[in-house]
């Protein structure tokens, strides 16, 4: 088995990509070593020493590191931690921690035919970027023209997110969705 390695825009995170299918459908967010038991995969590898997030999508694998520990240190124990779990056969997500099809939060209420375009517009033109640099954003809430966007992964704590959010999304959201005034993270 071969993994390889990409940078992201976050300094603080990897990408690893171990040349097979990581989640079949959505994506998976372990935060803290607390929130991966539901992760045979995440649970390993939050036990190597300096790792501190996880995150899961189609073909690759985000670990964030810590910010007292160097790359150079943990990179080799973590890609040991993703082969020991490949080759153990074991599932990646216990059969009850499965991931959500889209991970965007429901909206009920009047606005719900803009919220179904702003999910439109995150899940066809947003969502597979991100994707690239090791992230994930999701819909969290719409409340009087502000979108409110969760970002996971290689996104969350990223010093780029913030121009991505205000530059890229904001402005693709409002050219396509009058209604839609301004986007913010939320910390969920």
């Amino acid at each position: 088995m071969f993994i390889q390695t990409e940078s992201t825009p976050n300094p603080a995170t990897l990408k690893f990509l171990p040349g097979q299918t990581v989640l079949e459908v959505g994506t998976a967010d372990f935060p803290t070593a607390e929130t991966s038991g539901k992760s045979p995969l995440a649970t390993r590898i939050f036990a190597v020493s300096g790792v501190a997030g996880v995150f899961f999508g189609n073909d690759f694998v985000t670990v964030t590191k810590a910010e007292n520990v160097e790359w150079d240190h943990i990179k080799p124990a973590i890609l040991g931690a993703v082969m020991e779990h490949y080759q153990s056969g074991q599932p990646v997500m216990a059969d009850d921690g499965a991931a959500p099809a889209s991970g965007h939060a429901e909206h009920s209420g009047e606005d719900g035919e803009i919220v179904d375009q702003i999910k439109e517009l995150l899940d066809s033109r947003v969502r597979p970027a991100v994707a690239q640099d090791g992230g994930d954003i999701t819909f969290h809430g719409f409340d009087r023209g502000v979108v409110y966007l969760h970002m996971q992964g290689a996104c969350a704590g990223c010093p780029s997110s913030t121009l991505t959010l205000k530059m890229g999304i904001e402005n693709l959201l409002r050219h396509y969705i009058p209604e839609v005034t301004e986007v913010r993270p939320v910390a969920v």
